[in-house]
């Protein structure tokens, strides 16, 4: 399972960032990658150094284990959980491609304040306002249960909690700023991560 779990994760990976900044580029001369922003130990630092750090722990607990340097959690240890997860992974790379497809020119990753995109908020995002951070935390929850190692683990929740920062403390102030009325009035009626759920008044 390690070795399959490792393939699926250099697919999202190559697919996700890979072909999706060429993609950008070819359209917009721009790779869409905006960086880490923020003061180093402020929240908007740590949500983004803690989102790369999670993807490359991530990425190293199914090669650390497959090396039989790590060993799963026995508890987590089943054929049914396993099957799971890799239903969940590549459920995951298919979403984000999905809706990575529906943010079109606008998609980035990062923020640059100086810059003003598109409101997208049809196809996927008219039921879910960050449905590309959603599937990717189906595709990690995925990743985690295939390799359930600690590392996996603690990645998992270090990529919750930072996607969790970086749309409350960066996403959504620049995207009030940007947009305004239009902004509160989208948060009003759509879920953050999931449909219903999420939605707000004040931005």
């Amino acid at each position: 399972m390690p070795i399959t779990a490792l393939i699926l994760y250099l697919i999202f990976a190559a697919l996700g960032f890979g072909w999706r900044s060429w993609t950008q580029y070819r359209h917009t001369g721009s790779t869409g990658f905006r960086g880490i922003h923020g003061r180093p130990g402020s929240l908007e630092w740590v949500a983004g150094a803690g989102f790369v750090a999670a993807i490359l722990a991530g990425l190293a607990a199914p090669l650390l284990q497959l090396l039989a340097i790590l060993s799963p959690v026995g508890l987590l240890q089943a054929p049914a959980i396993q099957t799971t997860g890799t239903v969940l992974a590549v459920a995951g790379i298919g979403a984000t491609l999905y809706a990575q497809r529906d943010m079109g020119q606008s998609w980035r990753i990062g923020v640059d304040p100086s810059e003003t995109t598109t409101l997208v908020r049809h196809g996927v995002f008219a039921r879910v306002r960050n449905p590309i951070f959603t599937a990717m935390l189906i595709f990690a929850a995925g990743i985690t249960l295939m390799t359930p190692n600690p590392l996996a683990l603690a990645a998992f929740g270090v990529l919750l909690v930072t996607i969790e920062l970086q749309v409350r403390v960066v996403e959504e102030p620049y995207l009030n700023t940007a947009h305004g009325q239009a902004y509160r009035d989208y948060c009003e009626t759509v879920g953050r991560f999931v449909p219903h759920i999420g939605r707000i008044r004040d931005v």
